[in-house]
């Protein structure tokens, strides 16, 4: 029989939403070494929490995340929380001895992140943080292909993160446009998953020079917040806007290899447009998550004439994850990334093993947001710091 693991999800909004399906759904198609038993829901708000309970399926709720640590029958702490709750529910967690899977970013600071870090190290847990774009079926097919040598040496890493959410000067300012609750803006919510499929696909960022823009200088005050969705009332008091509204930087790798990152949510008509290339000696990888299915490849092995992009649909049972799903182009989608991410967990604690990715990820991560803020007041190369 699997080993079970009680799990406690504090947060139960977008990203509480989409962990709660992946919980539900993994068994269903997976046969994990462990499942996880969704044992309790902790929010703030009793009814609200209640009623997602009830929609979502955990046993029971609770309001203090504290009275949740004390329970036995908790084994791992799921924080999907917002940002600025990270770092003192993850630090609470490892001291109580609970297994610990956190959303990104770690912490809203690299010394937050390390604190994260080094308490789960002094107490001996179990980490992950849920960079969930690794768990794309064409990212890690991806990787293999890079591990296996078929781009040869890693010369560029291209990307860009497109979203057009907030372009309309009316929206209401939520917790992602408040420094003190995000941590930073389009650089932390955006760039921080590209930053981290770099460091999975390339390589160590070693120094970085940027530019952070704030387009919106003050937005209503938020009355109603479901999701990413929010409403104000028309006569709402302004507030000022206190993280960046587009981040762009040059990165240099430790492997000598060159980078471009753009992050921005004042592109209009770009949802979701999280898109990477990569170019080496033998051949480049293309991949952008509004054709998650799908990876480009051009091998500069192909006979002249010949030559060109191919397409890849990740989607063969040999692809990584893929065997669990659907027939061969029978696509799959976002929610699939977490339920993913939730089988790696599982699997790690099953065996007694470390999680990937994890806080030492986490805290890499932070280390490039820290170094690319410091840039752009410097405006000059900024060397990133040692992260662990």
């Amino acid at each position: 029989m699997p080993k079970k693991i009680n799990v406690a999800l504090v947060g139960y909004k977008f990203m509480g939403k989409a962990h709660s399906n992946a919980y539900s759904s993994l068994s269903m198609f997976f046969q994990p070494a462990a499942v996880p038993v969704m044992k309790v829901l902790v929010g703030r708000d009793r009814a609200w929490v209640t009623q997602a309970a009830e929609r979502f399926g955990w046993e029971s709720v609770e309001t203090d995340y504290r009275k949740m640590l004390k329970r036995d029958d908790v084994d791992l702490v799921d924080i999907t929380a917002p940002s600025d709750a990270h770092e003192e529910i993850g630090i609470a967690a490892a001291e109580a001895k609970k297994d610990i899977f956190c959303e990104k970013p770690l912490a809203l600071t690299l010394e937050g992140a390390k604190r994260m870090l080094k308490a789960a190290r002094a107490n001996k847990v179990k980490h992950m943080i849920n960079f969930n774009y690794r768990a794309c079926p064409a990212v890690a097919l991806a990787k293999q292909m890079i591990d296996k040598g078929l781009l040869g040496t890693i010369y560029h890493w291209r990307s860009v993160y497109l979203q057009d959410w907030i372009v309309d000067p009316n929206f209401p300012l939520v917790w992602r446009l408040d420094k003190k609750v995000a941590g930073s803006g389009s650089l932390g919510d955006l760039a921080a998953h590209s930053i981290d499929m770099a460091h999975f696909l390339v390589g160590d960022i070693k120094e970085v020079c940027s530019d952070l823009k704030t387009f919106i200088k003050k937005r209503p005050i938020v009355e109603v917040m479901e999701g990413i969705s929010a409403k104000a009332k028309k006569s709402a008091k302004m507030a000022t806007v206190t993280v960046d509204d587009a981040a762009l930087f040059l990165a240099r790798f430790a492997n000598g290899a060159v980078g471009t990152f753009e992050a921005t949510r004042f592109a209009p008509g770009r949802r979701n447009n999280n898109k990477f290339e990569i170019n080496g000696s033998l051949g480049s990888i293309v991949f952008n998550f509004e054709r998650m299915n799908e990876l480009e490849y051009y091998n500069a092995k192909d006979p002249e004439g010949l030559q060109g992009f191919r397409l890849i649909q990740a989607t063969d049972p040999s692809h990584p994850y893929m065997s669990a799903w659907w027939p061969p182009a029978h696509i799959i989608g976002y929610e699939h990334t977490f339920i993913h991410q939730v089988y790696n967990l599982m699997q790690a604690l099953a065996r007694n093993k470390m999680p990937s990715p994890n806080f030492e990820d986490g805290v890499k991560c932070q280390a490039v947001l820290h170094a690319v803020e410091q840039s752009a007041k410097e405006h000059a190369w900024v060397k990133v710091p040692k992260a662990v």
